[in-house]
């Protein structure tokens, strides 16, 4: 065992005496060493109960004859980051924290690993870890939070955080008042569990159960219920099995897998950031995977489930439909079946074995919402190297758009201007400079994007940005724009007034624009200076890549 280095021989005597501290005994030597590397904070509601889940999994660890040790990563909530600088930090928290957890498991020599994310960076980060150290490694989330429930006479709206951004933007218009607002407040997150609609962190760790990462249940089992500590109890158990059988994340996490992994997002239309996320975990897997791929699924993936933000369903109504499970079941003919898990058996076998329970929440192969996927990667020159759209989240009318752009240098200025009605129908919002490197960190731009649905113009304006979309995110918001601003990509040129087209069904957007006036227009632009000069934020933006390749650290 690899734990051996810190407690086998006379020369580790200083180790043992140093174990024997945090509560080892002599029979502890001969057993695996495991640690639960957990993210609980008291900041994230997606994290709050986090300790409970650790204690399931120690327990589950220890019935099959491990030693379990908690360790700590950090976690941000992308909400409370929301729209003010704080969100600059969000992706970054994505390094940091797959940096930390090989810190924390290489200098203790862990045998293996049980991973407890839930909110958004985490789940990528965690991932990203597993892949890097190939530790034997099992995932077990903290689950969704379940939906809020509003009183309207005899009915009953399920309502969420977004419903609480959106309706920010109806009071704006008169339709909605403040009273109403607050009330929202008062009800949209009624305990703890990660957001819950299908924002990006249920879409990562729904997608960690299409990678086989983690356990049937691990994405849509509610936070609050008994089987979501019974499926972390059997996380430690099974992490002894995976140890045992030396099931390493490479021999999961493969081509095959990533490609199963995006297959299941298209059919349930999840959050456009994990393009982002599941490119970088396949980079670390040392997996090529371009976005012209990525394409290629979402044509032949039909868009089978939609929850919000696109629908009024939420996660435990899919949890109640089948979870994950049957929605592999209906696409098993699209599937990698053969790809492994940390089951120890092929992903065929889960899929199979599953059935969908609701037909209005999952619906078959033959009666899709659209014959295409949920997320689009769209190209042209104003996006050469790609940008990423939530085409399950767009209104019919917007899927092709021509219009002009309205030019934003960061999303403070295009908030102002929205709130301000500084802008009309039909125009294209374009916010740049808030790249990886530009921002620095690619902000969420939900602010903006909420504002436009509440007012009710989602469906007649785009909003387009080499920044990131929320996973609940609606509306012809394109992002991931790349070349990004700081980069000197297409859309630093952009001047109020230029002729945009989107055209999602074929994947298009561009700018009518010669290449000649481009390139002139980006040889007169000066040198791009980053807005921060010291701290994690600086090192980051000189170390970061351009979102094509998963905002990772360039080599």
């Amino acid at each position: 065992m690899k734990s051996d280095v810190i407690k086998k021989g006379i020369e580790r005597a200083p180790h043992r005496a140093l174990l024997r501290a945090v509560g080892c005994s002599s029979d502890d030597w001969d057993k695996p060493f495991i640690g639960v590397v957990n993210s609980f904070t008291e900041i994230v509601p997606g994290h709050i109960h986090l300790q409970t889940i650790a204690r399931a999994v120690k327990d589950g660890i220890r019935s099959r004859g491990g030693m379990p040790f908690e360790v700590n990563t950090i976690a941000v909530c992308d909400g409370i980051a929301m729209n003010h600088h704080g969100m600059k930090y969000s992706l970054p928290s994505r390094e940091l924290i797959a940096d930390s957890v090989e810190i924390v498991a290489q200098a203790h020599a862990f045998d293996g690993l049980v991973f407890i994310p839930n909110c958004d960076k985490v789940v990528p980060g965690m991932l990203m870890a597993a892949v890097r150290l190939n530790l034997p490694s099992v995932f077990v989330s903290g689950g969704p939070m379940l939906a809020g429930k509003l009183a309207l006479g005899n009915a009953v709206r399920a309502v969420d955080i977004i419903t609480v951004a959106q309706a920010i933007g109806e009071m704006l218009k008169g339709k909605t008042t403040e009273a109403e607002l607050q009330e929202l407040e008062m009800i949209a997150c009624p305990g703890c569990g990660s957001c819950a609609g299908l924002f990006t962190a249920n879409t990562m760790n729904c997608l960690c159960e299409a990678l086989g990462m983690a356990l049937p249940g691990n994405g849509t089992i509610p936070a609050v219920e008994t089987r979501r500590r019974q499926l972390a109890y059997r996380a430690g158990q099974q992490i002894v099995e995976v140890l045992a059988e030396d099931i390493r994340p490479r021999d999961v996490i493969t081509r095959d897998s990533i490609y199963n992994a995006f297959a299941v997002d298209m059919a349930m239309g999840g959050s456009t950031n994990s393009v982002l996320h599941l490119t970088a975990i396949a980079h670390e897997a040392g997996i090529d995977y371009p976005l012209s791929l990525i394409n290629e699924i979402s044509d032949s993936v039909p868009h089978i489930c939609k929850l919000s933000p696109a629908g009024d369903y939420h996660m435990e109504d899919l949890d109640l439909a089948g979870g994950i499970p049957a929605i592999m079941h209906e696409l098993s003919g699209l599937l990698k079946l053969e790809a492994n898990t940390i089951l120890g058996k092929p992903l065929g076998d889960i899929a199979r074995k599953a059935k969908a329970k609701n037909r209005k929440l999952i619906r078959p192969l033959s009666r899709p919402y659209a014959r295409t996927g949920g997320i689009s990667i769209l190209f042209g020159n104003l996006a050469p190297d790609g940008a990423v759209v939530k085409s399950a989240a767009v209104a019919p009318e917007m899927l092709i758009h021509r219009g002009p752009a309205r030019v934003f240098d960061s999303e403070e200025e295009a908030t102002e201007a929205i709130i301000a009605g500084k802008f009309k129908s039909g125009d294209v919002i374009v916010i740049r400079y808030e790249g990886p490197r530009g921002g620095p960190g690619m902000r969420e731009m939900l602010a903006a994007t909420s504002l436009l649905s509440g007012m009710g113009m989602d469906n007649k304006v785009a909003l387009i940005t080499d920044g990131r979309f929320s996973g609940g995110t609606r509306g012809a918001a394109i992002g991931h724009i790349s070349p990004e601003a700081a980069g000197k990509g297409p859309i630093a040129a952009l001047r109020n007034g230029d002729i945009i087209k989107i055209d999602i069904p074929k994947h298009k957007l561009e700018v009518e624009l010669s290449q000649k006036e481009l390139k002139q227009r980006l040889a007169a632009l000066p040198a791009f200076r980053s807005r921060v000069n010291t701290g994690y934020l600086k090192r980051y933006s000189d170390k970061v890549s351009s979102a094509s390749t998963g905002a990772v650290f360039a080599e």
